[in-house]
């Protein structure tokens, strides 16, 4: 599987922005501003409106008609939830509404199985940041993305992506960049 973008243009910025990522990959986007990759996660999932190029899972383009399917192949982990009210530009109506999409909500996660998969993360640390991506992680999508996870979490995304997921993370931590396969920067 691949996960593509090409020459894509979305509001705020000045250039297009190319990437492409493979099935058993770990590929970390890096540079810019957190802003900046945030914008750039929530773009590979459908949620900000491109204005050139595209975004394609196999050849298979991101449009408002397969929105939903594209939504079926991934699972995003925020860097953090944003409670009601608190919206900014760079974020979807609300980062809740990722975990309700119609394509997640009939997964069942216990909080035993939490539990476990945040041990397994990070076994000394409860951060919200863990749950986050554990929850991402037990949705058990072909396709993860991480906006700014810990450094302790670098290991556990790689086995994520030898396990045959895309995982793709928003970080400029070196210990993250260092465990990627592949890095890209955003100029």
């Amino acid at each position: 599987m691949t996960f593509e973008l090409n020459q894509v243009l979305i509001e705020g910025e000045a250039q297009t922005f190319s990437m492409m990522a493979r099935t058993g990959q770990l590929t970390c986007l890096t540079g810019g501003t957190p802003g900046r990759r945030t914008r750039w996660l929530l773009t590979m999932q459908g949620f900000l409106p491109i204005s050139q190029g595209y975004v394609c899972i196999d050849g298979e383009p991101l449009t408002t008609s397969t929105a939903s399917d594209f939504h079926q192949l991934i699972a995003y982990a925020p860097k953090r939830l944003v409670p009601t009210g608190e919206v900014h530009s760079y974020e979807p109506p609300s980062i809740q509404d990722v975990f309700m999409l119609r394509a997640n909500r009939n997964i069942p996660i216990s909080n035993g199985i939490l539990g476990e998969e945040m041990r397994r993360i990070a076994p000394q640390t409860s951060d919200g940041s863990v749950q986050l991506l554990a929850v991402a992680a037990l949705l058990d999508k072909p396709i993860l993305l991480v906006d700014t996870p810990m450094v302790l979490a670098a290991s556990y995304l790689q086995s994520q992506a030898r396990k045959g997921k895309i995982v793709i993370v928003a970080s400029d931590r070196q210990e993250i960049i260092s465990a990627s396969d592949s890095v890209v920067e955003l100029s």
